[in-house]
């Protein structure tokens, strides 16, 4: 009996270190590209947490998260161009235009011999960082067709501003003097001046925020 008791705690021990094995472990994981976050411990590497979520840090300049997929409305990747060892998605597309387009707002500096690169398209002109002045991806450029027309960006604090279209960000070129050696935009990009980033209350130093633009 007692090498019958003895084997009969063995198997019950066994089958406890069994289930505890199993257990699933606390979680110490940091948060990879577009990962939630709070605060900076929570991305690795030299991501930064922007609006929750895990990104490069615009400080830096160094590219390490993918773009994300292109937008809807048919709009598919048209091509890739490789430079400085990345290969970057191509589009001659943008997502359709409605009255509430999603859009990713980023910063520009119009002025002449910074990140905007050569003269503004539209008007061959370089332009001050205090006018409410963007650039379209090349889809909503539309072959010139939105030149010096009107838009309102809109940003989720409830604010709105109305911007002139000046240039193209380009989404089928870059990495090349002309576009100041920047990888080809996104399909879905509003490329503002810094006054239009100051209307619409938002700090530039986050880099990219999730915004809507109309005709206006």
């Amino acid at each position: 009996m007692a090498r019958l008791a003895f084997l009969d705690v063995s198997l019950s021990f066994l089958l406890f270190i069994i289930m505890i094995s199993t257990l699933p472990l606390p979680s110490h994981a940091i948060s990879s590209c577009n990962g939630p976050c709070r605060d900076l411990n929570d991305c690795e590497g030299q991501l930064i947490c922007i609006n929750g979520k895990c990104n490069d840090d615009p400080d830096i300049g160094i590219r390490i998260c993918p773009f994300p997929a292109p937008g809807g409305g048919g709009c598919k990747q048209y091509s890739t161009l490789t430079c400085n060892g990345r290969t970057y998605p191509t589009y001659k597309c943008s997502p359709p235009v409605t009255s509430s387009t999603p859009a990713k707002l980023t910063n520009n500096d119009f002025s002449a011999g910074w990140d905007g690169g050569g003269a503004s398209f539209c008007d061959g002109k370089y332009h001050s960082n205090s006018e409410r002045i963007v650039a379209l991806s090349t889809g909503w450029f539309d072959n010139w067709s939105r030149c010096g027309k009107m838009i309102r960006i809109r940003a989720s604090n409830g604010r709105s501003v109305v911007a002139k279209v000046v240039d193209e960000c380009d989404s089928m070129r870059g990495c090349d003097q002309e576009h100041a050696f920047q990888p080809p935009c996104q399909n879905d990009i509003v490329d503002g001046s810094d006054a239009v980033w100051s209307a619409l209350g938002l700090d530039k130093d986050w880099g990219v925020v999730d915004v809507t633009w109309s005709m206006a």
